[in-house]
């Protein structure tokens, strides 16, 4: 009698809601193995019973010949007792015990999705909502685990006889695909316009909708992870009005384009650039803009004023698709505005009640459906830098895949910082970094915090009892914590020390690789002396780091004030420089004579003015100087138009020319070093003066920050013989500097580790301290000279 072998098969990862179970099933039955497969909060845990050659061939390559959307972590298998039985099954799920499966994120509508629904032929055509196993909803939908219809916000709409023989077919591509809906089952798509809103009798919702975007309307548009708000980008009434109702600044908006071919003749488009934009993640991409471009035709003005991009992104939900209009639908706009639906600062509207009274007064109509939208998701925002992608927000696509850690953690929750805010949660080898939260300063930001974590600890299944938060007394994200701790530990970590640790964890680096030299260039991060650092150099590993080097103190007039009127920061490092406020300079003739008269006096008397060593400030002050930007409407604006203006003035003419001064306490002591911007300031005027080109002076200063860091690097290396490089920081999403610095470094001869994955910015801030938290003793010992967690006392 032929031998029988049976074995328990257990799969972790991205398994569930991707078409896993319907793959084992295929895979069972096409060798002829009995059996059954099931979703627990595990995985998908299987049984395969029959001859033991087909045994071993089905588990060896289950995880090779996977479903396109599965990410197999591990695949486990052992013997068990024989049973007997005929058959393979899809058995009900089964819930209870810790959740260590993985939920997908969103996905963009897929291929033969898209083809169906622009098939007339097929029963779901034009129909909003269509999806299979390889696509569409999923985070955002998802209340519960293990990922079944029932533990989604699908489960008010009962799937209809056509859908649910779909479901049942193993042949089928909807095999299992949760969120299977039809026409005849739902969710349903509604126009609402009017005061009050009200639905339109026997009107197409859509093209009503193309009706009111091609006439200059703004439209609230539900999607995946909360409401957009859209119009047209060709129409400058409508984009400057949407900016005004907005209260959205010069901060540039996001652009969405059926095809490349539509932004082609706009932006630079590289094979890079071109996958992220296709790829199943569809972020805003943000694309160089072509010099000289005619962009009236299709983008107004107001779209991106002063920017050296356009952020664009394609279709990548059935609404967008229809929206841009499918082969044969009337002329539509071709571009649309797609930014988040918010007033600047608050999180983005994901209930429909809630959209109706936050976004009353920025939308004439709403675009919306009847599904609900369980946790807020953003579109992630990523550019090209070196033909390597670098992402500048992780969200939609992205959350809540983890990241793979170079240590094991406990498990533990870092809150990240008060910009950009995203939590991290992390146990054992896994980190799961939140979606894009937002900005701290507002009530309804702070509740979205809490609803997130609550949220990924129920289907991650970690339970923190370490609690992590920058050291900054005054950010709301760390009281936040602190206020929720309930008696579980609470470790306060330097913001730039996590900066640098984010950036380590990022490129694996774990305890046996030692320190690194970490350049961490920023606009605002609470140092230890009590100022505000941003421009530092530390010899850091994760359990603590060093003070190498800094940019020199300046004062910050009046904090806030400073960071919104660069001018005030170029008068301040004038002044510290021992250089004059001449009239006519750039920076000087921007400020209010009243204004210059009091912030003279304020300076004087060092009211109001905090210390700071940042190098985002610093390019603030250079930008005013330089006459490119004096007024921030929204964050890093000065630098922002600053790098744009270095595009247009990179060659051989930038090299060169301005240099810091390094000085120190001891000369080759431990007294950290101090790079000195006088030099450069003074160089900046002598330019401005002898009326060199606002491009060649902007190359020029980037060019002095990157010698300035290959300076440090070098010196480093002589005292301390590191020669890794870790860049981190806002200041590092620029890429003319990024790039530059990179360049010099590996040219001397350095590892450089730069993000890709994880942002440079404050969104990339959790993971950095959950990194240093699970490092750090619980009760620190004194000894050589290191303070776990903190500095260590000597260079």
């Amino acid at each position: 009698m032929e031998s029988v072998e049976r074995r328990r098969v257990v799969v972790r990862g991205v398994v569930q809601g991707v078409g896993f179970r319907p793959y084992v099933y295929t895979r069972a039955t096409g060798l002829g193995l009995a059996g059954h497969v099931t979703n627990t909060p595990e995985g998908v845990v299987a049984e395969v019973e029959g001859a033991p050659a087909d045994v071993s061939a089905f588990c060896e390559r289950l995880a090779a010949d996977a479903p396109p959307l599965a990410v197999v972590d591990a695949v486990d298998h052992h013997e068990v007792p024989v049973s007997g039985g005929a058959g393979f099954t899809i058995v009900a799920s089964r819930s209870g015990g810790p959740a260590r499966t993985l939920v997908s994120p969103d996905v963009a509508t897929c291929a033969d999705c898209l083809a169906e629904l622009a098939d007339p032929a097929d029963r779901r055509h034009r129909h909003p909502f269509i999806t299979c196993t390889h696509c569409g909803p999923r985070f955002t939908i998802v209340t519960g685990v293990p990922y079944d219809r029932a533990h989604t916000t699908m489960a008010p709409f009962p799937m209809c006889p056509d859908c649910a023989r779909e479901y049942a077919d193993p042949a089928d591509r909807r095999f299992h695909a949760q969120p299977v809906a039809c026409p005849a089952c739902g969710p349903r798509l509604r126009l609402l316009a009017g005061t009050p809103p009200r639905e339109a009798a026997d009107a197409d919702p859509v093209a009503e909708a193309r009706r009111l975007l091609a006439g200059g309307a703004i439209l609230a548009v539900k999607g995946l992870g909360g409401y957009h708000l859209a119009c047209d980008a060709a129409h400058a009434g409508a984009v400057a009005e949407l900016r005004r109702r907005k209260a959205r600044g010069d901060k540039p908006f996001a652009l969405m384009a059926r095809d490349p071919a539509d932004i082609e003749h706009l932006v630079h488009l590289g094979p890079a650039e071109r996958a992220l934009l296709t790829g199943p993640v569809r972020p805003i991409v943000l694309l160089r803009r072509r010099p000289g471009a005619a962009e009236e035709e299709s983008v107004a003005d107001a779209v991106a004023p002063g920017s050296p991009d356009l952020g664009v992104m394609l279709p990548y939900t059935p609404v967008h698709h229809l929206l841009l209009g499918l082969p044969g639908d009337p002329p539509g706009p071709r571009l649309l505005v797609m930014t988040s639906g918010n007033l600047s600062g608050e999180p983005i509207v994901t209930d429909d009640t809630e959209a109706m009274d936050r976004l009353g007064r920025l939308a004439d109509a709403w675009l919306t459906h009847d599904r609900p939208i369980h946790v807020p998701c953003d579109d992630s925002v990523v550019r090209v830098c070196d033909g390597e992608a670098l992402t500048l927000r992780r969200s939609r696509g992205h959350a809540p895949l983890p990241l793979t850690l170079p240590l094991s953690v406990p498990a533990t929750l870092a809150a990240g910082g008060d910009l950009k805010n995203a939590f991290c949660l992390g146990e054992g080898r896994k980190a799961w970094l939140s979606a894009h939260i937002g900005d701290m300063d507002d009530l309804a930001t702070q509740y979205a915090f809490e609803r997130a974590q609550q949220q990924l600890e129920s289907i991650t299944g970690v339970a923190p009892g370490l609690l992590a938060v920058d050291r900054h007394p005054g950010y709301r994200s760390g009281r936040l914590v602190r206020a929720r701790a309930a008696g579980r530990p609470v470790l306060g970590v330097q913001h730039h020390h996590a900066h640098i640790a984010s950036a380590m964890a990022e490129h694996g680096r774990d305890d046996g690789a030692g320190r690194v030299i970490g350049v961490a260039f920023d606009g605002t991060g609470y140092g230890d002396d009590g100022a505000v650092w941003g421009g530092e150099v530390l010899l850091a590993d994760y359990a603590g780091y060093t003070r190498f080097a800094h940019l020199a103190y300046v004062p910050l007039p009046g904090g806030d004030a400073a960071v919104h009127r660069p001018y005030r920061m170029a008068l301040s490092h004038l002044r510290a420089a021992g250089l004059d406020w001449d009239p006519d300079l750039p920076c000087t003739a921007a400020c209010p004579p009243e204004e210059l008269r009091l912030l003279r006096r304020q300076l004087e008397r060092n009211l109001h003015c905090v210390p700071t060593s940042s190098m985002g400030r610093l390019f603030d002050a250079v930008s005013s100087l330089a006459g490119v930007c004096h007024h921030a409407g929204y964050e890093a604006q000065a630098a922002v138009e600053l790098e744009s203006a270095a595009l247009a003035g990179c060659g051989t003419e930038a090299d060169g020319g301005y240099a810091f001064a390094l000085r120190q306490r001891e000369p080759g002591g431990e007294s950290p070093v101090t790079a000195d911007p006088a030099p450069v300031l003074a160089a900046v005027v002598a330019d401005v003066r002898a009326g060199e080109p606002k491009a060649l002076i902007a190359a020029r200063f980037h060019t002095a920050v990157a010698d300035l860091v290959g300076t440090l690097a070098v010196l480093a290396r002589e005292r301390h013989g590191l020669d890794t490089v870790a860049l981190s920081g806002g200041v590092f999403a620029n890429t003319v500097l990024s790039s530059a610095c990179a360049r010099l470094l590996r040219e001397r001869g350095f590892t450089v580790l730069r993000h890709h994955r994880v942002p440079p910015n404050d969104g990339g801030l959790a993971l950095g301290q959950l990194m240093v938290a699970a490092s750090t003793p619980r009760h620190p010992q004194q000894g050589e000279g290191h303070v776990p967690g903190g500095t260590r006392q000597s260079a």
